[in-house]
């Protein structure tokens, strides 16, 4: 695949860019189970920003900077700079005479942007309130594993029309597999996203009634009704409570549906505790791959 500066969205890349990381993270998994060794990162270093709290993203890149031979420097925002006034432009200036990458968990886009923009060095979007480019690529990883291919495939989006959803959305027109999206009135995916590209791929489905969604759906993904930060309340549990991941929903899906969920679940709130340790269940094999697909990234922006 070409060499691309950054990890921002998956609308900088192509399909073949992405089917090519894929095909990646799948070599050097099969290469660690046999014990081999890929030190391709020997001597380099990725700065880590953690402006979100994190389990599956920090402990994935840290790792796979560790097999790749390289080292991992974790960085909050409480014992940096970043937390008493230093721009976002002038810490990737610093960082990049330091380090030869940069991923950054955040809040905002614009301040992923602008640390990008300042960078020399490749920076990651490890998670902003818009898109979480390395977790939908994880979630491809373990579909391709089990299904084979995307070709025909049916995806259903089931919940808050968050990150994942506008990052699920992202996919589907790079990649070009049919994609539903259910949300509740009022908690659907950011509408610029939607009339910027919408119109134009017929592949992507708003259905707001969440049984019509999923039928004959291969895949059921769901998230967490309240994203870090946000204020749980009654209100908005009554509002979501059709669209729980449980028995009754898998039963209007594909026999050999797929159920996936990015973690951390609130079991028995988005998602039942019996589909999520049940059969159709791949999230703790979702959950792996992320380590596999950070190492694929970052293989291909820093060595």
């Amino acid at each position: 695949m070409k060499q691309l500066r950054h990890f921002l969205t998956l609308f900088e890349y192509s399909a073949k860019d992405l089917i090519d990381l894929l095909v990646l993270a799948d070599d050097l998994k099969a290469r660690l189970k046999k014990g081999k060794e890929d030190h391709c990162l020997k001597g380099k270093t990725l700065a880590m920003i953690f402006e979100k709290s994190s389990t599956r993203t920090k402990v994935s890149f840290e790792v796979a900077m560790f097999q790749l031979g390289g080292h991992a420097v974790n960085i909050t925002s409480t014992d940096s700079q970043l937390g008493r006034g230093e721009t976002y432009e002038d810490t990737a200036r610093v960082l990049s005479r330091y380090c030869q990458g940069i991923m950054m968990r955040t809040f905002s886009q614009v301040n992923l942007d602008k640390m990008a923009e300042a960078s020399s060095v490749p920076v990651i979007n490890g998670l902003t309130d818009l898109f979480h480019p390395v977790q939908v690529m994880a979630d491809l990883q373990t579909i391709l594993e089990v299904k084979k291919t995307l070709k025909g495939l049916k995806v259903t989006y089931v919940g808050d029309g968050n990150n994942l959803a506008n990052t699920w959305i992202n996919a589907a027109i790079v990649l070009g597999f049919d994609l539903n999206v259910s949300c509740p009135p009022g908690f659907k995916p950011a509408g610029a996203l939607l009339n910027q590209f919408g119109k134009e791929h017929h592949n992507v489905q708003m259905v707001e009634d969440p049984i019509e969604a999923v039928k004959s759906t291969d895949v059921i993904y769901t998230d967490t009704w309240f994203s870090m930060g946000q204020k749980e309340d009654e209100k908005k549990r009554k509002t979501f409570a059709p669209y729980q991941v449980n028995r009754e929903m898998l039963s209007h899906a594909a026999s050999d549906v797929m159920v996936l969920h990015c973690l951390p679940a609130h079991r028995d709130e988005e998602i039942t505790s019996e589909v999520l340790d049940g059969p159709h269940s791949y999230v703790w094999e979702e959950a792996e791959n992320r380590l596999h697909m950070q190492k694929a990234i970052l293989k291909t922006l820093m060595s």
